[in-house]
């Protein structure tokens, strides 16, 4: 219930207390001395109660107001309440922000909160053992000042850092293994994570480890299976009852000497430095001649390739891997595109950077896959990739080429309407190169002479993540 309104009652009290002054003030013949006198009792009683409020307000840390009457009393009782509401939502609110502190320090994971300019502001016990913070020492100083690790800095310089993580080792023990994370809240506020993952590192190595080890292992021995299935089929060949069982004993061997091939070169990709981006790249002739060996692994299948590729630029990479990510993407296409279908391979650079598409008009692929595609072995029809002598690691070696050069691989596909495979590199990649403008960088392989200025529009991707 809402208090009373006090005005009323204190307007009454005035004209009351006014009656008997100017009565007074009438029959002594001293009206305005009587007037004059009330005006300055009622002004002294306001400014001694106003003071008593102000000391009230400034100094005193009780919460009982001071006694008073009429509307002081009002005044004071209305400003006690207030306070006793603040004070509680001020209670409680301690305690909501104790509890959290409380479950932050609880947690595994180091927590370090970050103002402006990401100056440390708080931190739990997790971050003063994964990340060396003491305290006080390093509040307030910039966590990059602390923690100086290089790719730590380039991290937190990085613009899309609120969108990804990176695992770096701890500045306590180089041999621990810490996945950070930062994530924006508030005004120019920061929540850094940081989890020990080393144990997830190990894993990892000893998984490529692993694979790399059996894949050297068994390289030799199917080459030796190999050859003799080869010398055999040439040998055994007035017993055709004999044939046909040697004849797929070296497609299985090629077929497993593809996929140590492909593994080896994946394990390649993982333990590698990064490339040297020293080395400028002429992308487009790079591309002419995968286009061209495109058009010979197609054959009599009829497909027509064609090439649109802007003269100008140099791509600063790894001229093998980027090779091989190209080949996968071209090679997919080929073998996944229906005979006489449409395959546009394209290059061109903008503002972005440079992005290189092979977009076809094949069968295309359903949603739920495209996220998958890129993971080892994730094949859409095993039926149909084992058919046409696919690894499963083709896309999972462009992606591994692609973020080795700072790009990301795209891809966009649906049902019947094909796919688009897009490689994207940044700008920095891009050199710039003196070409020859008479040579025409537009050309059809194979098909009409006009396919080489069309292509499925925004196709592109074989139905498969194989080789």
């Amino acid at each position: 219930m809402p208090p009373l309104n006090p005005w009323p009652r204190l307007l009454r009290r005035y004209a009351a207390l006014a009656v008997p002054v100017v009565l007074a003030g009438w029959f002594t013949g001293r009206l305005l001395e009587w007037v004059l006198a009330a005006v300055l009792a009622a002004t002294l009683w306001h400014l001694y109660n106003l003071a008593r409020m102000e000391r009230w307000l400034r100094l005193e840390r009780k919460l009982d107001p001071p006694l008073s009457r009429g509307l002081w009393g009002e005044v004071f009782d209305g400003l006690y309440r207030q306070r006793k509401r603040q004070r509680a939502r001020q209670k409680k609110l301690r305690q909501l922000l104790r509890r959290y502190r409380d479950s932050a320090k609880a947690m595994p994971d180091a927590t370090v909160v970050l103002r402006r300019n990401y100056r440390v502001e708080w931190w739990n016990d997790a971050a003063s053992a994964l990340l060396g913070l003491n305290w006080p020492a390093d509040e307030g100083q910039r966590i990059t000042n602390i923690y100086r690790h290089p790719e730590f800095v380039a991290f937190m310089e990085r613009p899309e850092r609120s969108h990804g993580t990176a695992v770096l080792p701890s500045p306590v023990n180089e041999h621990l293994h810490l996945e950070i994370r930062l994530v924006p809240y508030g005004e120019k506020q920061y929540l850094l994570l940081a989890r020990d993952v080393t144990h997830l590192v190990h894993l990892e190595t000893m998984r490529r480890d692993f694979v790399a080890n059996v894949s050297h292992e068994l390289r030799t021995p199917l080459t030796v299976i190999y050859g003799v299935s080869e010398t055999l089929e040439d040998e055994l060949g007035d017993h055709p009852e004999l044939t046909d069982s040697v004849r797929l004993l070296r497609e299985q061997a090629q077929r497993m000497k593809l996929l140590v091939e492909d593994l080896l070169l994946l394990s390649r990709l993982e333990k590698a430095a990064e490339p040297d981006f020293d080395e400028p790249v002429e992308v487009v002739r790079l591309l002419e001649q995968l286009v061209e060996e495109g058009g010979v692994l197609s054959g009599e299948a009829g497909h027509a390739l064609s090439l649109e590729a802007e003269p100008g630029w140099l791509l600063a990479g790894n001229e093998g891997e980027l090779r091989s990510a190209f080949a996968n993407l071209i090679g997919n296409a080929v073998k996944y595109t229906p005979p006489g279908g449409r395959i546009a391979v394209r290059w061109r650079v903008d503002p972005a950077g440079g992005h290189f598409e092979v977009a076809d008009n094949g069968p295309g692929i359903a949603g739920h896959h495209l996220p998958r595609l890129t993971e080892r072995f994730y094949r859409v029809d095993d039926g149909r990739t084992a058919g046409r002598g696919g690894t499963g690691l083709g896309l999972a070696i462009v992606k591994h080429v692609m973020v080795r050069h700072g790009g990301e691989l795209v891809i966009q596909s649906a049902l019947e309407r094909g796919s688009t495979f897009r490689c994207r590199f940044p700008r920095e990649r891009l050199l710039p190169a003196v070409t020859d403008p008479s040579r025409n960088h537009q050309h059809g392989v194979s098909g009409p002479p006009d396919t080489c200025r069309q292509g499925p529009a925004e196709t592109g991707g074989p139905p498969t993540a194989s080789h």
